[in-house]
């Protein structure tokens, strides 16, 4: 017969088993030791959020006012007035009345083409109409005495009509040769000297008037119906990113683009400094379908996925803050539409929402409004 086979527990390892404990003893220990183990991972959290200050946040009202859709296109900036100057007819230039970027009034004069032979010629139609003017006096005076015919009276009264006609074309010829400015404006870059010889095309230098300047933008044609003459416009460019400049729709083109479905609308700017130059690209934002919405600053949204939350404070209970949801619109510089989630005068933060959890109550650090923000609040709270 074979003896059965004893089954025996496997001993702990010597380290870990309590030398002074039996086995029923030890099993007891192990239990007790991982029930505590458990209960101070529960309680450490606890523990550690009891000796923690409260967050500072900053909040912002739920504003209620004018809202606008935008509409974003890209713009390019024409001269109110813009020309490039050039001959008419060939000669040498003589002289040259401006230089590079100069401001000139209208009618001054810019350029002089060697007008010699011109006047030579003027001199003598004016010299052949005096001729003529004398011998229409003579048979006149002649034809008054019945000495003459009436007909001498009237060729000769012809001649002098013809040469007066005569010496006023080159009176007009003259003004060819003297190259003025057709408005006030400032100079571009001249490209030619004294002593060239120009021809009719020819570029000379170019003149703009910058004091307003012409915006052109290409809009959608579905967007008709909501923009007008009169519509709020603002336009920026990465050569100024500092600075917004503001203006309205002046007109809109009759014509709709009809590969691009697109039609162009042009807007003036006031350019008092003359920063803004003509062929600069612009960003044009222009306001459509104006109506009236609830508005938070953009800093209070926080995206989840495609959902959208808010810490709305609760003014009633310690400011105790709660994660609400909100349903949002349109979007612009700094500012979102909420459609719904929220009221006109909620709390909402917007800044210091990064260790915020439900329930608790932060430290209210100030409240931004058109004259606090963010940056004035938190000078405030250092140096105090």
């Amino acid at each position: 017969m074979h003896k059965a086979a004893s089954l025996t527990a496997c001993p702990a390892p010597a380290a870990l088993r309590p030398p002074f404990l039996s086995a029923r003893p030890r099993a007891v220990f192990w239990l007790g030791l991982l029930l505590a183990l458990l209960m101070a991972l529960a309680a450490g959290p606890a523990l550690g959020q009891s000796g923690m200050p409260a967050p500072q946040v900053i909040a912002a009202r739920v504003a209620q006012g004018a809202w606008a859709d935008t509409v974003r296109a890209p713009g390019t900036l024409k001269a109110d007035e813009s020309v490039t100057l050039s001959a008419t007819v060939t000669d040498v230039i003589t002289a040259i009345d401006f230089d590079d970027g100069d401001e000139v009034e209208a009618g001054q004069r810019l350029i002089q083409l060697d007008d010699e032979e011109e006047r030579a010629r003027l001199r003598a139609a004016r010299a052949s109409a005096g001729e003529a003017q004398n011998a229409l006096r003579r048979a006149t005076q002649l034809q008054e005495r019945n000495l003459s015919a009436r007909a001498d009276v009237e060729d000769s009264q012809a001649r002098l009509d013809q040469a007066r006609a005569e010496a006023a074309a080159l009176e007009a010829r003259l003004a060819n040769y003297r190259i003025t400015a057709p408005f006030s404006g400032r100079m571009g870059l001249r490209n030619v000297s004294v002593g060239t010889l120009v021809s009719p095309g020819d570029e000379l230098a170019t003149l703009d008037k910058l004091d307003v300047m012409r915006l052109d933008a290409s809009i959608p044609a579905v967007r008709l119906g909501q923009i007008s003459p009169g519509s709020p416009l603002r336009a920026r460019t990465r050569a100024f990113p500092e600075r917004t400049f503001r203006g309205e729709v002046a007109s809109i083109d009759t014509r709709v683009d009809p590969i691009a479905r697109s039609v162009t609308v042009r807007a003036r700017l006031d350019n008092p400094d003359a920063r803004l130059r003509p062929g600069m690209l612009m960003q044009v934002e222009l306001d459509a379908a104006t109506r009236e919405a609830l508005t938070v600053p953009e800093a209070a949204i926080v995206s989840a996925s495609r959902s959208h939350y808010v810490w709305r404070l609760d003014a009633n209970d310690n400011n105790r803050v709660e994660r609400r949801r909100v349903e949002l619109g349109t979007r612009r510089l700094g500012e979102a539409e909420v459609l719904a989630g929220l009221e006109r005068g909620d709390l909402v933060v917007v800044h210091g929402a990064e260790t915020l959890r439900d329930g608790q109550t932060p430290e209210l650090l100030g409240i931004t409004d058109d004259n606090t923000d963010i940056k004035a609040i938190l000078r405030q709270g250092r140096s105090e």
